[in-house]
């Protein structure tokens, strides 16, 4: 038979059983309406921010929403481990300490990320729309929002290390023997690097830019630019991968960005037609003025160029209007068919190769 001093041990374990639960349920229930004054509290703040037209608070409020409510329950998952194990086991209330550390730890650096990440969205859309001067273009907004995240990354690392009682200063010396190590093994890796950086930085492209280097063999629409290569769509659709080292040593030109297209065409006429070159000449320089799609602030001109071996050559040097290819062959087309027209219009014709032949006898030259 049960003793009474048993009955009245395990009362008291029961009883005490019956407290822990008890004051883990209120914690539990406590969180859980922390957690519901937060959501109401995020909805009505974001509410309002939606209506500012800041970009940060936006992203701010956006990034703190899913750290936020994890960091609550953290919270209130080790308040009640501590309650269950006050007094019972000193090595457990250590590991649950350092544990909501370095979860709050994580969580901080989770919100850092996405405050990144929702600003650079933000920045991104903003810099496609707008038209103003000296914005940011979306390849550089990139690049540092990058930049941010590895930065982040890393620092919270060493005070996640330094909180788990790991030396940071024996970390960083091992560290730099190993960069050293890293840098020696992989240079190509390295240059490549740099040279995206230097592409970041100096914005010699953006993606979407048309390109070309007259030292290479490259052309075509940039696609993507990232840490080690740049992808390039050439006019054949191909996609052509460039380390970007290369463009560290080549010459770049940026069609995308120029301001006009050049038209520089040499017309050749007859030598029979050398007497009607000057009026020609003038009703070229009138049509070229008149013609809605020549720029006159650029060079621009109609001269009699050179003596031929078998025509007189005029230069016509113009820009257009126009950036985009097409629109250009266009304009191009149409100002060629219209100096046809003059040439036709003055009862001069073009030019082609031909040779004439003396005879020594004194005869009239005869050509073919």
């Amino acid at each position: 038979m049960l003793s009474f001093a048993k009955i009245w041990k395990w009362l008291l374990e029961l009883t005490d059983v019956a407290g822990w639960i008890t004051g883990v349920l209120v914690i539990l229930g406590l969180t859980a309406l922390v957690h519901w004054l937060w959501r109401k509290l995020h909805k009505r703040v974001h509410a309002k921010l939606e209506q500012t037209k800041t970009v940060w608070d936006d992203a701010f409020w956006e990034a703190l929403a899913r750290p936020a409510t994890l960091a609550i329950w953290l919270i209130g998952l080790m308040f009640a481990f501590e309650y269950i194990f006050t007094e019972r086991a000193s090595v457990m209330l250590k590991v649950i300490h350092n544990a909501r550390t370095l979860g709050i730890i994580v969580l901080i650096c989770w919100f850092l990320i996405r405050l990144v990440r929702s600003g650079e969205v933000r920045l991104i859309e903003i810099a496609r729309t707008s038209t103003e001067e000296g914005r940011l273009d979306p390849t550089t907004i990139e690049a540092i929002a990058k930049l941010g995240r590895i930065s982040v990354f890393i620092v919270m690392t060493l005070i996640g290390l330094q909180t788990m009682g790991f030396s940071i200063s024996g970390v960083l010396a091992f560290g730099g023997i190993g960069g050293l190590a890293v840098s020696f093994a992989a240079k190509d890796l390295l240059a490549n690097f740099f040279g995206g950086l230097m592409l970041y930085l100096d914005r010699p492209f953006a993606v979407g830019d048309s390109i070309r280097s007259p030292d290479r063999e490259i052309e075509g629409t940039v696609e993507y630019i990232g840490w080690r290569q740049t992808r390039i769509r050439t006019g054949e659709k191909r996609p052509l991968y460039i380390p970007n080292s290369i463009f560290a040593n080549i010459a770049v030109e940026n069609v995308t960005r120029m301001s006009n297209r050049r038209i520089r065409e040499t017309i050749g006429l007859r030598y029979q037609d050398a007497d009607r070159l000057p009026a020609l000449i003038t009703d070229l320089r009138a049509y070229l003025l008149a013609h809605p799609d020549i720029v006159e602030d650029q060079t621009f001109g109609v001269w009699f160029h050179q003596f031929g071996d078998s025509s007189l050559n005029i230069l016509v040097d113009a820009h257009t209007r126009a950036i985009e290819l097409v629109e250009f062959y266009r304009i191009k087309e149409n100002v060629l068919f219209g100096i046809q027209q003059l040439v036709a219009k003055h009862g001069a014709d073009f030019a082609f190769p031909s040779r004439t032949v003396y005879i020594e006898s004194g005869s009239a030259p005869a050509s073919r």
